[in-house]
């Protein structure tokens, strides 16, 4: 490529001059192609790689100088000798004469710099190249990584760190690769080279440790192998990124919206070449967005603009506290350094003033932000701080337009500020006391909807109204009542440790609600979606699928012991938040365990706000947790192994064994301790929970642990331990609680032993931060990391093993090669999601289909495997029979197809007889070319459901008998019969014994070119015995024609083709006469062709039931009865005189096949048959009437030994397998093995 001219001091060190004239230099790097120069050409191979030369020195450049200068110029450089010729041959014609006629050398310089600066604008001008500020070196390094690893332009390079790989004993030097999809290695030492690559979504564990050989590690490890690379620049950068990329191929591999959320990054769209700091920046933006949102529970779309520190003036203790200030598009929040001192959220929705105060020594640079609800905050010490408030202008702009958007959208539905404003308001009575009891009917008038909190319509106080526990509810109330005069409220409240304090001790009953939405940061979703959960219920009213059939199925199981869902209220108001959040999120829809939660937020909130605080705990505090495989419960479920591991480690061995903590951890964390507590305590654990999150769970769950430690040692199984651990939660109480004791369902199913002492939950919570406080959410999300790259690889391996045994009855694949085959199928599946494909991935892949149909590639990825797997293919013209293949194994009419039908396929190539293998073949040219039937259009219409019983109805199908699939084969017509033999021919390209299978193919050919003339001729004959009146079925895609004209232009064709038969060439077939070219045939040749004086020997009544056994014999004797079939056919038509008759010929002879005796006629007769097609004009050079059978065809390969030994050859199915693996990299045409082991050349 033409490079912006640099100066270079030494032209000579380390290069080799190949060619040179007075103005220009081509040389060559030392060490590079062949004879790389000795000793000096391996250091300096050697030296290019360490020091990352070869990232900015391509091994071909082009040097400018003029002849009395010492100064040189690079002007252009290549990675190819051929790409750098051009440019050579092109500057010799187009500029060597051009620049004799100057005098002045400074001139020649100028006018040979601006030429080659308009040659880059030129190219960059029509190849829509972007002007941007990428540095040179890391352009090189995107090219080297893309020619090394042969990645496609869609593969982008995120960054690359200088680093040793441990292969073996032996530490390689070299240039760690981290693209969005792989991560790569590459190193040159000495003439050795190593490569690696390994795709993220393979990597199985990735972790970050220090021995005392080597401090900085990072290990990577997949499936089979486990990589290690060390002395790092920067390993914190390094390692970051790589969490962060393998966390994204995660999440691809969860669900679509992995795949979704990255086609959003600006490095997937094509033709944008993006600098690394872009990209870069991107990632590290986005990381930086989610710490963001999980630290101040913001929407999920919530997007960081930037963050700066400064101070904030605190008036509740009169100080400057020390901070940072975060700033997106729609909040400005606040953390203090100190972590629990202060935390502060401001949404820009509340804001009506922002201002720039005078500067003093006490307050330099200070800004004040006012809200709605007349409270005032103090921000100073801002570094850049016009710039800050042009910023939050901005995106106040933005959202007052918003704001009077959804006013004009939502019109009636204002009267929903009233119910938000007593959560954002200061006046604390107001907020209390009214409950915004605003009705809306959705459904039928008959079932009454929640207005208002379930608790506070079901509330049932004790005879003694004034006891003492209500006066301490009472004193409860007053303190939050007092925080919030102190402290503000709603949602720009000061979050303090005092706050916390308060949340410890418990949240009143009637505050409950609002504080759950106020810090689990619900309010905020619902204050900007007015009206959607009554649009969202309105919706999903009435419809049906399998959310609606569990969620009706577990409403009567939700809470039944507490009388608010005693009720159709309580049930009604249930149904519909469970079945709105299904319709909102058809990823996770319903899943066991949210009945519960949910009707626990239906009690102290109201309908709505329930709705938002599930949303909450579904997509932002508990990610993962209630989507078909409960991965985000088994993530956490490995987190808190490795918690008890550290914090209880005499208790983790025991319990490892016993095999508890899976089964407690899962019925624990899904339900937050509802399900396994009584109700009183459980929603303490929740009112924590909104407040500080899943490491209040966590905390919790260490502490029960802890507190039955010497219990749990003594167990003898995990029955006995469930047992201990049942008796200790059902005796945490809640002893401050003023609702009457509600059984709890887990205490009635224990056993009758000695109750366990009570417990008091506040002193349980207490304990918990007090023993395990100092587990912090970063570690957890650390931890969180780890378990999910084991568990989502775990699900994998499930998958594949599933599926691998639901099909290894069907196949005579051995498991191992399954399993391998299983890769090779997903990995491709895999590389279309990434670097696009015809269809969208997110269509292919959905976790939530069967095991079977949760990979699926379309026409594309299927050539590439076809390519690399299937005996048949070969080079150039292995893609027509793979689209013939593919449309074939199709069976449902959807474009892709799932493994089993892959399997099916590959299967009958590897393993089936010879017949099986013609049949499929067969059948692969059967089916239509561009158009489709009616039946099958059909098909496609019932079957574009995916629903895996209508595949194994198919399948079914697919296994029946052979010889009754054999009976049901269609006729082949002539277009079909054409393409048949262009596949034939190409088949054997490349094959050892070409020639002679050329020749066999050419007599099989011309054979049934004449057995489908004489079969022709029969049906023609036996449609005027009986007056053409003949019932047809028209074939797939013929087209009528007049029967008579095609026959006789048909015969003589036949004959032209026969005579020269030993050197058929199939080129013949595609080029038949034109119809004015048979025309004239006709005329000179008016007597029949000596083919219609064919009589059949023995062709008698009497013999007609041996000729019928004969061909409905079994496989063993099919080869002799297709000899025998032929033979007669030889015999007959050179020896025999006689006029033909169709009375003299049985109807079953394998010659004619007319009728009942193969079945194909009578389903697929082709047109033009009947009188009414006499007149049709004749339109195309192809004989419609022309056809052959399966029996036919079956016979004729059988005469060819040749063409029965390619057929019948043993197929290696373990060497394809490994040669598949080591030649398929997605997408790339050679490179190392696909899993990514090392190659060593050199």
């Amino acid at each position: 490529m033409w490079v912006s001219p640099e100066d270079v001091l030494l032209a000579g060190a380390l290069w080799i001059t190949e060619r040179a004239n007075p103005y220009f230099i081509l040389q060559k790097r030392k060490g590079h192609g062949d004879g790389g120069g000795g000793l000096a050409g391996l250091l300096v191979g050697t030296l290019d790689v360490v020091l990352d030369s070869s990232a900015r020195m391509a091994p071909y450049r082009i040097l400018y100088q003029t002849p009395d200068s010492l100064v040189y110029w690079i002007i252009a450089h290549g990675t190819s000798r051929k790409e750098i010729t051009e440019h050579w041959e092109w500057l010799e014609h187009n500029l060597l004469q051009t620049l004799s006629i100057f005098e002045n050398e400074n001139d020649i310089t100028t006018f040979v710099k601006g030429k080659v600066q308009g040659i880059i604008a030129e190219y960059n001008k029509n190849h829509d190249v972007k002007d941007d500020d990428d540095t040179d070196k890391f352009k090189e390094a995107s090219a080297k990584f893309r020619k090394l690893f042969g990645m496609p332009e869609e593969e982008k390079l995120v960054n690359y760190y200088s680093c040793s790989y441990w292969k073996g004993k032996v530490p390689r030097q070299g240039w760690l690769y981290l693209s969005i999809n792989h991560l790569c290695f590459y190193s040159y030492l000495l003439g050795k080279e190593v490569k690696l690559v390994v795709r993220w979504a393979d990597i199985t564990q990735l972790e970050k440790s220090a021995t005392l050989l080597l401090p900085d590690v990072i290990k990577v490890s997949t499936r089979t192998n486990e990589h290690v690379f060390s002395v790092f620049l920067n390993i914190n950068e390094t390692f970051k990124l790589a969490e962060q990329l393998a966390n994204i191929a995660m999440r691809q591999l969860l669900d679509n919206k992995g795949f979704e959320q990255d086609r959003s990054l600006p490095k997937l769209k094509k033709k944008s070449p993006k600098k690394v700091s872009a990209l870069k920046r991107d990632l590290d933006a986005r990381a930086k967005s989610e710490r963001y949102r999980a630290l101040f529970r913001l929407p999920k779309d919530e997007k960081l603009d930037g963050h700066t520190d400064c101070t904030l003036w605190t008036p509740f203790n009169k100080m400057h506290i020390l901070g940072q200030m975060f700033v997106s598009t729609n909040y400005i929040c606040f953390t203090s350094k100190e972590e629990t001192l202060c935390s502060l959220i401001i949404p820009l929705r509340e804001v009506t003033i922002v201002e720039k105060a005078d500067s003093s020594s006490v307050l330099p640079s200070p800004l004040s932000i006012s809200t709605k609800n007349r409270m005032t905050f103090l921000f100073a010490n801002l570094k850049d701080r016009d710039f800050l408030v042009q910023r939050i202008s901005d995106f106040l702009q933005q959202t007052t337009s918003k704001i009077y958007l959804e006013r004009e959208l939502t019109g009636s539905l204002n009267s929903s500020d009233d119910e938000h404003g007593s959560l954002l308001s200061s006046s604390p009575q107001h907020s209390l006391g009214s409950e915004g009891e605003r009705t809306f009917n959705l459904n039928d008038s008959s079932v009454p909807t929640a207005t208002q909190a379930l608790m506070t319509m079901y509330r049932r106080r004790s005879p003694e109204e004034f006891n003492p526990k209500l006066a301490k509810e009472f004193l409860k109330e007053q303190a939050w009542k007092n925080h919030f005069t102190e402290f503000g409220q709603g949602v720009c409240m000061y979050r303090t440790e005092k706050t916390k304090e308060l949340v410890l001790k418990g949240i009143p009953e009637s505050m409950r609600g609002e504080l759950w939405l106020l810090f689990s940061g619900a309010i905020n979703e619902m204050a900007t979606h007015p009206g959607y959960y009554e649009d969202l219920v309105e919706k999903s009213m009435g419809k049906y699928n399998l959310a609606t059939e569990e969620i009706e199925r577990d409403l009567h199981r939700s809470l039944p012991e507490h009388p608010a869902f005693q009720n159709e209220m309580g049930i009604a108001a249930l149904r519909r938040v469970l079945t709105a959040y299904a319709f909102r999120n058809p990823n996770i829809g319903y899943c066991q365990a949210m009945n519960i939660v949910t009707s626990v937020l239906l009690l102290y909130a109201k309908e709505e706000e329930a709705f938002w605080l599930l949303v909450a705990l579904c997509e932002r505090m508990l990610p993962d947790y209630y989507n078909t495989r409960v991965v985000g419960a088994l993530v956490d479920q490995g987190v808190f192994e490795e918690l008890a591991r550290e914090y209880v480690p005499e208790l983790y061995d025991c319990m490892q064994d016993l095999g508890v903590i899976s089964t407690i951890s899962l019925s624990w964390f899904l339900t937050l301790f509802l399900s396994v507590m009584p109700f009183e305590s459980a929603v303490v654990v929740v009112d924590c929970f909104f407040y500080d999150g899943i490491k209040v769970i966590f905390q919790l769950a260490l502490s029960v642990l802890h507190a039955n430690i010497h219990q749990l040692l003594n167990c003898k199984d995990d029955g006995e331990a469930m047992t201990v651990l049942g008796r200790y939660l059902d005796s945490v109480t809640n002893k401050d609680s003023t609702l009457p004791p509600i059984p709890h369902l887990h205490s009635l199913l224990t056993d009758n032993g000695e109750p366990h002492p009570e417990v008091d939950i506040f002193k349980l919570v207490r304990g918990s931060y007090e023993k395990f406080g100092s587990i912090r959410s970063d570690v957890i999300e650390q931890m969180r990391f780890k378990q999910r790259l084991r568990v989502i690889q775990t699900i994998e391996d499930t998958t594949k093993r599933n599926v691998v045994r639901t099909i290894v009855t069907e196949t005579a694949f051995s498991i191992d090669e399954l399993e391998e085959l299983y890769v090779l199928f997903k990995a491709e599946h895999l590389t279309s999601c990434y670097w696009g494909g015809s269809s969208n991935p997110t269509e292919r892949h959905d976790p939530s289909l069967p095991y079977l149909e949760q990979y699926r590639i379309d026409v594309e990825q299927f050539k590439g495997l076809f390519n690399l797997l299937f005996p048949w293919a070969n080079g150039a013209h292995s893609d027509p029979l793979a689209v013939h293949f593919f449309r074939l194994l199709d069976q449902n009419g959807d474009a892709l197809i799932n493994f089993r039908e892959f399997i099916n396929g590959l299967g009958v190539l590897c393993h089936g007889d010879l017949t099986e293998k013609l049949k499929l073949l067969y059948k692969m040219h059967v089916l239509p070319g561009e158009c489709v039937s009616a039946h099958i259009l059909l098909t496609v219409k019932k079957l574009n459901t995916p629903d895996y019983r209508h595949y194994l109805k198919l399948w079914n199908q697919e296994t029946k008998p052979k010889e009754e699939n054999t009976k049901e084969l269609p006729k082949l017509n002539q277009t079909q019969f054409i393409e048949l033999c262009k596949t034939l021919y190409s088949m054997f390209s490349e094959d050892a014994a070409e020639q002679e299978l050329y020749h066999a193919t050419a007599t099989v050919t011309s054979l049934l070119l004449e057995m489908g003339e004489v079969g022709k001729l029969f049906s023609s004959f036996s449609r005027k015995d009986h007056n053409m009146e003949v019932k047809s079925q028209p074939s797939m895609c013929m087209q009528d024609t007049d029967p008579k004209t095609t026959q006789e232009a048909g015969s003589n064709g036949v004959f032209q083709q026969k005579d020269q038969s030993n050197t058929f060439v199939h080129a013949d077939l595609e080029h038949k006469p034109s119809g004015s070219e048979e025309g004239k045939r006709d005329e000179e040749n008016e007597e029949l062709p000596p083919m219609h004086d064919i009589k059949l020997e023995d062709s008698s009544p009497k013999d007609t039931g041996t000729s019928s056994a004969m061909l409905i014999s079994d496989d063993e004797t099919k080869d002799d009865t297709s000899m025998s079939s032929y033979s007669v056919l030889s015999a007959g038509s050179h020896e025999l005189d006689e006029k033909l008759q169709c009375e003299d010929i049985a109807e079953d002879t394998v010659l004619v096949r007319s009728d009942n005796g193969s079945g194909g006629e009578r389903n697929n007769r082709p047109h033009g048959s009947g009188p009414h097609d006499r007149g049709l004009p004749h339109s195309t050079s192809i004989d419609k009437d022309w056809a052959i059978t399966f029996e036919q065809f079956l016979a004729s390969v059988l005469t060819e030994q040749a063409l029965v030994h390619y057929f019948e050859k043993p197929v290696e199915v373990a060497a394809r397998i490994t040669n598949a693996k080591n030649v398929r990299k997605v997408g790339r045409p050679t490179l190392s093995t696909s899993d990514y082991e090392i190659s060593l050349s050199g």
